[in-house]
């Protein structure tokens, strides 16, 4: 495993430098992740045995989360997709794979649709192309703003993952708090604020990678119907919706996301 950050890109100081990591074999098809708001690059670690036997994967943390930068201020999708862009840039990698979960969708979905030339297959999971109410966030970034990410960790673990699963895996649970209460404030309340202005769903019509949208069947935040919208926006994407799973379904039924996942980008999905 590699670690490393990219550095700015060539539109100045609007870019940061993103954290992120390696693995696979170094001439394998590129396969880029981001992980979802309140999480870092070890959300992806169920999937990471069977995919870098055939990918290399590259897995980043989103400016205010994990080891990237932490500016101050409300974030845009522009200023997260705009990250990645760099770190392509920054790795020489002109056509990937590219995939994400919640706050990864979206910021997949808009590098997609605004730089479709660097996107080979596409993959979003648990995600939405607009995300309200705006309040919401502004509400959500208060809390934080004020109490530090810990004070949503109960919350978010309701969110994330069905109640079983919670009884069966505490450890998980335990894992997955730890991720976002080990999450900047700053950070992200700025993600917050991104997503409380996002609206991709005009954008839907101008992705042109083939694209798989899971979904949890339970998940709360994210519910299959918002992934019912953007596979009727992208021209011809795979619509898949996961059983017994919440938000974080790569983690609660990491065995069907991941046959998912290299059925689609291997291109032998049914």
């Amino acid at each position: 495993m590699f670690r490393g950050a990219g550095r700015s890109g060539a539109g100045g100081p609007v870019n940061v430098a993103l954290s992120y990591t390696v693995d696979g074999p170094s001439d394998g098809p590129v396969l880029v992740l981001g992980n979802s708001l309140g999480t870092t690059v070890a959300m992806w670690e169920p999937q990471l045995p069977a995919l870098t036997e055939r990918f290399r994967v590259v897995r980043y943390d989103h400016r205010g989360h994990g080891g990237s930068p932490v500016p101050s201020g409300r974030y845009r999708l522009t200023d997260l997709g705009g990250d990645v862009l760099a770190l392509l840039d920054s790795l020489g990698l002109d056509r990937v794979h590219l995939g994400g979960l919640s706050l990864g969708g979206m910021v997949a979905m808009w590098v997609a649709a605004n730089a479709p030339d660097r996107v080979d297959r596409l993959a979003l999971l648990c995600t939405s192309a607009r995300l309200g109410p705006a309040s919401m966030w502004r509400e959500r970034a208060e809390t934080v703003t004020a109490q530090g990410t810990g004070a949503l960790v109960e919350t978010l673990l309701g969110r994330w993952f069905t109640a079983g699963f919670t009884a069966a895996r505490p450890d998980v649970a335990t894992w997955a708090g730890a991720l976002v209460a080990g999450t900047p404030a700053t950070g992200y309340a700025g993600c917050c604020a991104a997503i409380e202005t996002m609206d991709l769903v005009p954008s839907l019509g101008s992705i042109t990678a083939p694209t798989l949208v899971i979904a949890g069947a339970d998940d709360p935040a994210t519910p299959p119907e918002h992934a019912e919208v953007i596979a009727a926006g992208i021209p011809g994407a795979r619509l898949a919706v996961v059983p017994d799973a919440a938000h974080l379904a790569n983690v609660e039924q990491p065995e069907a996301v991941t046959r998912l996942l290299l059925e689609h980008l291997e291109g032998t999905a049914r």
